[in-house]
């Protein structure tokens, strides 16, 4: 027969258990693998293909992105020359704060799920803004010289 002081222990140490095992993966819980992800273009109205399989037709345009992976976009409009940009997954001060959280309440499980998950980590730059410019302004901005820096101080 099992006394009342070891049932309440038992049941103490399964509820702690419980617990323990419902904290780790906060971000994951919380920030979610996935985040909200916009293109703008000057002007309004370019194609948008990512990398990762996404596409848009007509921008202003908003993804639902997997956080964990940098993808490439490509903006395009007729008339226009085509720009490509990286976009970049990074932990995040909220994913930093997260991990710590984690690390302290849910141990090395909970903070190993987060980092593997993506969940730290936030897509940038978020917006992704590009300014489209036509073959002919493009031209003339790679004829325009670099600006020279001026010489250090004391120097001939």
């Amino acid at each position: 027969m099992i006394s009342k002081t070891v049932a309440r222990f038992g049941v103490r140490a399964l509820a702690l258990v419980g617990m323990a095992l419902s904290v780790p993966a906060c971000a994951t819980m919380t920030r979610g693998t996935t985040q909200q992800f916009t293109v703008e273009s000057t002007p309004p109205g370019a194609h948008v293909t990512t990398s990762n399989g996404f596409e848009c037709v007509s921008t202003p345009c908003t993804f639902r992105m997997s956080r964990k992976d940098g993808f490439n976009v490509t903006v395009s409009k007729d008339g226009y020359v085509s720009q490509t940009v990286e976009v970049t997954s990074s932990m995040s001060g909220a994913g930093g704060a997260a991990l710590a959280g984690n690390v302290l309440v849910g141990g090395l499980i909970g903070g190993a799920v987060d980092a593997t998950s993506g969940a730290l980590n936030d897509l940038k730059p978020n917006p992704l803004t590009v300014t489209l410019r036509t073959p002919a302004e493009e031209a003339a901005a790679a004829r325009t010289p670099a600006p020279v820096a001026p010489a250090p101080a004391g120097t001939r």
